[in-house]
């Protein structure tokens, strides 16, 4: 069993040891590794003091945080949008966004999150986010594209 579970820390005492701070806004924990612990957070689309925030799953395991920073750094995200289909990219920024917004009161008036996967509009920005939102369910060719380097 990991280190946290030992420790015997709640979710949100966990997750706010591996962002190195307290979390700025609500979330859930949407996926688990096999010990039991949070792989990837989905983030509410506000912080607590209403600042929008774009990125609905956040990768929490240290381990695929340090891996997929691996990646990132020999080039990947460069690699992943040469790579992947735009338009298979583009339909997964529209389905991001728009899982995001249906948590968004339709009578909400002030600045809303916006952006696809990791906020960005186009292209790749962040395979750790990209990855994340493949864990959580999401159809992600960049996710996957993340998960093939793995293999």
């Amino acid at each position: 069993m990991g280190q946290d579970k030992i420790l015997g820390l709640s979710d949100a005492e966990v997750v706010a040891r591996r962002l190195g701070r307290t979390p700025q806004g609500k979330f859930e924990v949407v996926v688990r590794d096999a010990n039991g612990e949070p792989t990837v957070i989905c983030n509410a689309p506000f912080l607590n003091d209403g600042t929008p925030m774009p990125t609905l799953y956040w990768l929490t395991s240290p381990a695929l945080i340090r891996d997929i920073g691996h990646i990132e750094s020999a080039g990947g995200v460069q690699r992943a949008d040469l790579e992947v289909d735009p338009d298979e990219l583009k339909r997964a920024h529209e389905a991001y966004a728009a899982e995001r917004d249906t948590l968004i009161p339709e009578d909400y008036t002030g600045p809303k999150p916006s952006g696809g996967v990791g906020g960005t509009r186009k292209g790749v920005k962040c395979l750790h986010a990209h990855y994340a939102y493949l864990l959580a369910g999401g159809d992600d060719p960049v996710g996957r594209w993340v998960q093939d380097q793995f293999e």
